[in-house]
């Protein structure tokens, strides 16, 4: 028993070694794909602060170490990762640490919630299909599936809008709360789920459509295997099948597409935070690509990476939970 402990905490600790060598070497291609971008920074801030004299110029690059080599500013980077500085944002005169926890929170409710819906909705969606293979409701939900992943995700997002907030007037249309208000409680949960719904529904819908059809070819593929045909020879139900036999199976190559796709979603909430004013990393790594604060940027592309790498190793939980047949290496 003490054998088997040991062993999961050596794979657990070269897990961790993995991670934190995977978040490195991005951090060291972040600051060299930023770095390498047209523009002189100090010229940037110099600009925004009503200053452009020489002088300025060098006390900017200095205070912000851009005077140094390549090299040099690069181990600096590092050396502050490593005790989680992530710098200083010129441009709103704040930490970069304190304006990621400040919209880190709305981001995460927002992909956490489009994930879920992407993810039950494909899966029940998928199973239906699959089960009826041939039949009006699979060609359905195949149609559905095929207009959904074509449609383009902004023009989603604008037309429920159009619909739900403009002419129907049941969900607000911008925002992640009722500004001007004081309520608390179970009001103020239900004002920023319905803040939630449009957006949640919209970054949602492309990855259900994938999801679902991903769903439905697996159904069928795990419905010619023998063990279920065994299982109908010996009279049980369509519905134990496909939960207790048919299930889980087809569920792994959901889980591995939603596991790599956990990084599109997060960056897919680029597009939606601006379509419906939601203020999270998306909005603000936008304003700081067009602010040119290569700070901000930089820390952004650093927690995502972390989160991304995170649902990863969630995926592989959830693979040994679905199939206890996978052993982590």
């Amino acid at each position: 028993m003490n054998l088997q402990w040991l062993k999961g905490l050596g794979a657990l600790g070269v897990r961790l070694a993995k991670m934190v060598a995977v978040v490195l070497l991005i951090a060291i291609f972040n600051f060299m794909l930023v770095r390498a971008a047209p523009g002189d920074p100090a010229l940037v801030m110099a600009g925004q602060s009503g200053a452009t004299d020489a002088a300025f110029l060098e006390r900017v690059r200095a205070d912000y170490g851009l005077d140094k080599p390549m090299a040099t500013q690069l181990v600096t980077y590092l050396g502050k990762i490593v005790t989680l500085d992530l710098g200083y944002s010129h441009r709103q005169q704040r930490t970069v640490a304190s304006a990621i926890a400040e919209r880190l929170p709305a981001t995460l409710l927002l992909t956490l919630s489009a994930f879920a819906i992407s993810l039950v909705g494909g899966v029940v969606l998928g199973a239906l299909a699959g089960v009826r293979a041939g039949k009006l409701s699979d060609t359905l939900i195949s149609l559905l599936a095929l207009v959904i992943y074509a449609t383009p995700v902004f023009w989603l997002g604008l037309m429920l809008v159009l619909l739900f907030s403009v002419q129907l007037g049941w969900l607000p249309a911008f925002g992640y709360q009722t500004i001007g208000t004081s309520i608390s409680g179970w009001a103020a949960v239900v004002d920023k789920l319905r803040h939630l719904a449009l957006p949640a529904f919209t970054l949602g819908m492309l990855y259900l459509a994938i999801y679902a059809r991903l769903m439905r070819s697996s159904i069928i593929e795990v419905g010619h295997q023998d063990y279920v045909k065994t299982a109908r020879a010996k009279g049980a139900s369509e519905g134990r099948i496909l939960w207790r036999h048919m299930l889980r199976n087809a569920l792994l190559p959901v889980v591995t597409m939603a596991g790599v796709q956990a990084g599109t979603l997060i960056g897919g909430s680029v597009v939606i935070e601006t379509v419906f004013a939601w203020p999270g990393l998306g909005r603000l790594t936008y304003d700081a690509v067009l602010q040119r604060d290569y700070q901000v940027m930089l820390g952004v592309f650093l927690v995502l990476s972390v989160l991304v790498i995170f649902f990863n190793w969630v995926t592989d939980l959830l693979y040994r939970v679905i199939d206890p047949r996978i052993q982590a290496a």
